[in-house]
């Protein structure tokens, strides 16, 4: 399975927020900014991943409900919950 089409954007709007975010932290940590303005920042690009994951999990099950109609093999209750366990 891979991302549906429609959640590609939205992933990738997500993982390039974070990857942006990201690197405002390294520069803030080589700036020798204050530790609460690195972790409020690093706690930002947690949420942007997790949102970004959550979004690809939600389209395999989109996925996995649209097989069951029919072609491909529908993903099983144990990798969804794999999938679901991986961003906690």
């Amino acid at each position: 399975m891979q991302v549906d089409e429609e959640a590609v954007g939205a992933v990738l709007n997500r993982l390039r927020r974070a990857q942006g975010q990201l690197a405002g932290v390294i520069a803030m940590i080589e700036a020798g900014r204050d530790c609460k303005d690195v972790v409020t920042q690093l706690a930002a690009v947690s949420r942007a991943l997790d949102r970004a994951g959550f979004k690809i999990v939600a389209s395999g099950m989109r996925q996995c409900m649209a097989a069951a109609d029919g072609d491909a093999a529908p993903m099983s209750e144990a990798e969804l919950e794999k999938l679901f366990l991986a961003l906690a």
